[in-house]
């Protein structure tokens, strides 16, 4: 009886559904936190890395997932409970747009950086867990880094530093 219950919530879990893209004036795309124990992602990718050129005069690397599926990017790091300390979530879309974020489903706090199609930081916002409130991009973007709050301010990463994008 108790693994028939187990499998219920599990199911309910699933059909409850995660939250989408803000692309089209619906909800926004989700953010999540992940564990990452391993090299293979849950976004269904190995980790790839990322550069970014700081303002505060470092070269900061990082190994992100990349969510270029809409699948992927609805799921984002929602229910993840961690996030390594030099690791992030990135999000590709078709075209630059304005991008909105939240963080349904979401337990840890994250910091978004949302990116032009040159990978060029545009804007940098901090969202809390659990928060459905929209973070739209400042700028239409193509890409959004998420990682774990206070990392950007952490490495001196600033809006208009530039990004070597694993895409």
């Amino acid at each position: 009886m108790r693994y028939a219950w187990i499998f219920l919530l599990l199911v309910a879990f699933v059909l409850a559904g995660c939250g989408g893209t803000n692309n089209s004036g619906t909800e926004p795309a989700t953010s999540g936190n992940a564990a990452d124990s391993s090299a293979t992602t849950t976004a269904g990718s190995e980790l790839q890395p990322l550069t970014i050129d700081a303002s505060g005069g470092e070269t900061v690397r990082l190994q992100v997932e990349i969510a270029d599926t809409d699948a992927e990017r609805q799921r984002g790091l929602m229910e993840r409970t961690a996030l390594g300390e030099k690791r992030g979530m990135l999000f590709v879309f078709d075209s630059e747009t304005t991008l909105s974020f939240w963080m349904k489903d979401t337990l840890i706090p994250l910091s978004v950086a949302y990116l032009d199609s040159e990978g060029r930081i545009i804007d940098i916002q901090d969202m809390q867990p659990l928060d459905e409130t929209s973070h739209p991009s400042a700028e239409p973007a193509k890409y959004a880094l998420e990682v774990n709050q206070g990392f950007f301010e952490e490495h001196g990463v600033e809006v208009g530093d530039p990004a070597e994008l694993p895409v």
